[in-house]
């Protein structure tokens, strides 16, 4: 048991996709877990936990003292609802965890219907990025923590930190995968095939390779964030109370490395040559985590790093050396030992002749490991191989035991369910339908259509008073703490001068209103809004209507205003894009198209101080818009993006997820 005398420190909190790796989480000493169910987790390729699993595993883990929390951090529809109350309700009765970790608005209303005892801790998929969202959440929403941007810099951190209501905290992530689209703002896998990140089922597309004038690089895929020894400066924010490692797809190898790491790290107070020491063998275990490259990304401001740097290696596992040999006896010289049990990766996915092999001896460094594989799998000469999981005797020993303890926890009877099912309601769509084009800046609409304005530097006294009236003013889908002060003060100035409509594209932006009354304040649809129970929330919080998340299929869709407390808009028209990211890779040139390797256009746009990647073709719903109207939709949207003069735009149906449903 951990000494509760001693000075509070930040948890290193563990990922656990599987029993191994929750195992293995306890024997390297992690404060906190943190693993998904197998449904509604944002990590559905890891192979997750039953309720039954995770019943006797959390008794296990509070038998050492170590804290759990399960992560129902997916977006939901309004048909899930009902399911996703059944499964809040059972998780308290049977499980009692210490927190769940939610990205949808609508688990904090179903986690209160149930009387859930545990914290509630908000996703980095919600995207908290800014510091006056935080009393927000805090005190309208009722949760405990934000799960923080990773591109936040510690000076950023720390501006979150000092905002920080009284028993509120942040949890930070210290190491693992990075994803290039800033989190809660990429659709590029949803785009092009349904499958969304939102929902944990991303295909990883920006892991590919892309080609530019002629250049084919992987210029979207990102090494792993790694702040080693950087991490001593969260160690002054006291409001930081969790070292997070990303993860849930890893082996018990990895969780168990990256623990014991920065473990070592935080609980550094040795000097001199012990010290080095330490940090000596904190820096050895990660190398040999089996993860990518790492990168400090924007953690030092004065000393950024670029994530995506194309002529590295940024598949996933420890490089071990690149295929030597003929095609038909292809073999490895690893840079390291291999053991028995080992598992390697040839390639990298998006490659036909990946493949994923098991070591059945051990090979000795510099040694001649043959890589068996059938012929239709036969790697390419120089192919790169890695190392992604392996499983050392040592490792197994304590694991083992901590399994023996485990089968002798039995599962204990649930209490009875008081559940009532969730309350969710339409209301009457009496008003007008009309629609909003949304542009960069002013100029001529479609015959009948109000304007939208994102908001920027806009020329304020070049326009009337009626005219900033009648303007639906767009706020950004992405806002850091740097620039906050200006986005609020721009808020403020126009409501000074009497504009009276705008759409918040962060649930969070509505903090700079203090008097909302006499506005229209719409959700916009990077607001992600996928059921009626999460705009209820909304409604609670102050929000006059909502624009629904273009991403759900069509039976969602059509469904959502009859189960939506407040009027209902969608975007039927216009350029969506497949992610927005803080970054741009060395030598990448935006407003140039790109192509995937299917063929699909794209390009990326700064708008900003973010970097947009559109496909060549439209988001089109205009077919279906009697159809919307009649469901009951009042606000029809048209985003109005510029476009590049060398884009051709592709003649596409364009409807996004409406018949292939959202998975």
């Amino acid at each position: 048991m951990k000494n509760s005398s001693e000075p509070k420190r930040p948890e290193i909190l563990a990922p656990a996709g599987n029993k191994a790796s929750f195992l293995a989480a306890l024997a390297a000493g992690a404060d906190a877990v943190y693993c998904g169910l197998k449904q509604y987790s944002a990590r559905m390729a890891a192979k997750n936990f039953s309720i039954d699993d995770l019943e006797r595993l959390t008794r296990l883990a509070h038998r050492h003292d170590v804290r759990v929390y399960i992560a129902l951090n997916a977006l939901i529809q309004t048909a899930e609802l009902a399911e996703a109350a059944r499964l809040v309700d059972r998780l308290e009765r049977q499980v009692r965890p210490d927190a769940l970790i939610v990205q949808d608005l609508a688990f904090i209303r179903l986690a209160r219907q149930v009387g859930f005892t545990g914290e509630i801790h908000l996703s980095t998929l919600a995207n908290v990025s800014f510091p006056d969202a935080l009393a927000f959440c805090g005190e309208k929403l009722g949760v405990q923590r934000v799960v923080v941007p990773r591109e936040l810099n510690i000076d950023e951190i720390k501006a979150m930190a000092g905002a920080c209501p009284e028993d509120f905290a942040l949890e930070v992530f210290v190491h693992g995968a990075l994803c290039y689209g800033v989190s809660g703002r990429c659709y590029w896998s949803s785009y092009l095939g349904g499958k969304s990140g939102l929902r944990g089922r991303c295909v990883q597309p920006c892991r590919r390779k892309f080609s530019q004038q002629g250049e084919s690089r992987r210029s979207f895929s990102c090494q792993d964030l790694s702040l080693d020894v950087l991490v001593k400066l969260l160690l002054s924010v006291p409001q930081v109370s969790a070292w997070k490692i990303e993860g849930r797809k890893k082996g018990p190898h990895y969780v168990y490395y990256t623990v014991r790491a920065y473990r070592i790290l935080r609980d550094l107070q040795e000097k001199g040559e012990k010290k080095a020491i330490a940090k000596k063998t904190a820096l050895d275990l990660l190398a040999q985590a089996l993860g990518r490259t790492g990168t400090h990304y924007n953690f030092l401001p004065q000393r950024p790093q670029d994530p995506v740097k194309p002529s590295s290696q940024t598949g996933s596992g420890l490089f071990l050396g690149k295929v030597q040999g003929s095609r038909q006896k292809p073999y490895l010289v690893p840079r390291q030992a291999l053991l028995s049990g080992d598992t390697l990766r040839i390639g990298y996915e998006d490659e036909k002749w990946h493949a994923v092999i098991r070591v059945g001896r051990a090979v000795p460094k510099q040694g001649r490991f043959h890589l068996n594989v059938k012929a239709s799998r036969t790697p390419a000469r120089g192919a790169p191989v890695f190392l992604t999981d392996r499983r050392e005797k040592a490792l197994d020993d304590m694991l083992m035991e901590l399994d023996t303890e485990l089968s002798g926890i039995r599962r204990e009877s649930p209490s009875a369910s008081t559940l009532k099912p969730p309350r969710i309601g339409g209301v009457s769509k009496t008003g007008k339908v009309f629609e909003i084009t949304v542009s960069r800046s002013p100029g001529r609409l479609p015959a009948g259509n109000k304007l939208g304005l994102w908001l920027k530097d806009v020329p304020l006294k070049s326009m009337s008073r009626r005219g900033l009236n009648q303007v639906w003013w767009w706020l950004p889908p992405v806002v850091w703490p740097q620039n906050e002060g200006l986005w609020r003060n721009q808020v403020l100035q126009l409501i000074e001068v009497g504009a009276v409509r705008f759409v918040l594209n962060m649930p969070w932006q509505i903090s700079w209103f203090k008097n909302p009354e006499g506005l229209q304040l719409w959700a916009g649809p990077f607001c992600n809004l996928a059921n009626g129970l999460a705009a209820a929330q909304l409604k609670e919080a102050g929000f006059s209507g909502v624009i629904v998340s273009p991403e759900l299929g069509g039976d969602a869709i059509l469904r959502f205003p009859k189960e939506c407390p407040i009027p209902a808009g969608i975007v039927i028209e216009g350029m969506w894009p497949l992610c927005v990211s803080r970054t741009i890779a060395e030598n990448f040139k935006a407003a140039q198209p790109f192509v995937s390797p299917r063929g699909e256009q794209a390009w990326v746009q700064k708008n900003g101080t973010e970097y947009w990647v559109f496909p060549n073709w439209k988001l089109d719903l205009t077919t279906k818009r009697q159809a919307l109207i009649e469901a009951g939709y009042q606000a029809l949207i048209r985003l109005n993006e510029p476009i590049p003069a060398i884009i051709s735009l592709k003649k596409r149906p364009g409807l996004w997820n409406w018949k292939v449903g959202l998975k």
